[in-house]
């Protein structure tokens, strides 16, 4: 009887498409990062229902955000599939499929759905926690829509998508504390925003190099070359680690120096070793 209630193969293959749209796998990771900060700040994880709204928020404002990512681009992805589709080969976004409007599998209505629903889910939860995670919300509902248009205008739309990325952890922390201080919020911000430019915007680009070129889009790497811009991933991601460093042995958590110390040499070796080999091996086949 249990079975009748399970979604057929015909329904499970649909929601992988909406999942799809909104980069799940990829929204999954950057949930952690909300709640890392909002227990560094506490010492402790907040009350089961905080935890619980928390969750359910950072779930609806990534999947909206990600799934706005692709109503912003539709027309441009539309394009790249309809020339030559991408090779998506080892890339997380693509695991169930990427730009799946784009692709004809969903269509612009049943994207815009998606994604107004869990925009409206995820603008409640924020303010029932705090207004000014609602507020942070609609700030980077609309740098996001920025950052798509800024496509064929400047590589600087990198620093766009940093800040996007920092918001849901500066957000988390004000949820969890409404007079958390500047400085907290401003060391938080700094470590996610180099981590951000240095670890995911640019080898993303980079990964995307040959269709951004062909489509006349200016990133970090064809602009500045790709030299300079690997160089440029490891200035970011060696400031990223350091401000972490930071962030960690600081935080009112209280983290023992050797969790911190074990915690910075993890980053170097999953951050900064990467990021030189990339400088040493200027092959779009070797991006991060």
């Amino acid at each position: 009887m249990a079975a009748c209630c399970l979604p057929g193969p015909r329904a499970r293959a649909r929601l992988k498409l909406f999942l799809a749209l909104s980069r799940t796998p990829h929204g999954l990771l950057d949930m952690a990062t909300p709640l890392a900060l909002a227990f560094l700040w506490l010492g402790r994880l907040p009350s089961p229902g905080v935890l619980l709204l928390g969750m359910f928020t950072a779930f609806a404002g990534y999947t909206a955000v990600y799934a706005l990512n692709d109503l912003a681009d539709y027309r441009t992805d539309r394009d790249n599939f309809r020339d030559a589709p991408p090779d998506d080969t080892g890339f997380l976004d693509a695991v169930y499929a990427r730009h799946p409007m784009a692709q004809g599998l969903l269509t612009l209505r049943e994207g815009m759905l998606w994604a107004v629903g869990w925009g409206v889910a995820a603008l409640i939860g924020a303010y029932l926690l705090n207004p000014a995670c609602a507020a942070l919300l609609v700030l980077g509902c609309l740098l996001e829509v920025a950052y798509c248009k800024l496509l064929r205008v400047s590589h600087l739309r990198a620093l766009v998508n940093g800040v996007v990325k920092t918001l849901g952890g500066v957000a988390a922390v004000l949820a969890v504390d409404a007079q958390a201080p500047s400085w907290f919020l401003a060391l938080a911000f700094c470590a996610l925003f180099a981590w951000e430019v240095g670890g995911q915007n640019i080898p993303a680009d980079w990964f995307d190099l040959d269709l951004d070129r062909r489509q006349g889009a200016r990133t970090m790497p064809l602009v500045l070359g790709l030299e300079r811009a690997a160089r440029l991933s490891l200035f970011c991601l060696g400031a990223a680690l350091g401000l972490t460093a930071l962030l960690l042995a600081l935080a009112p958590a209280g983290l023992p120096w050797w969790l911190v110390l074990a915690a910075t040499a993890v980053n170097a070796r999953l951050l900064l070793l990467p990021a030189w080999e990339q400088t040493q091996c200027l092959d779009r086949g070797g991006a991060m």
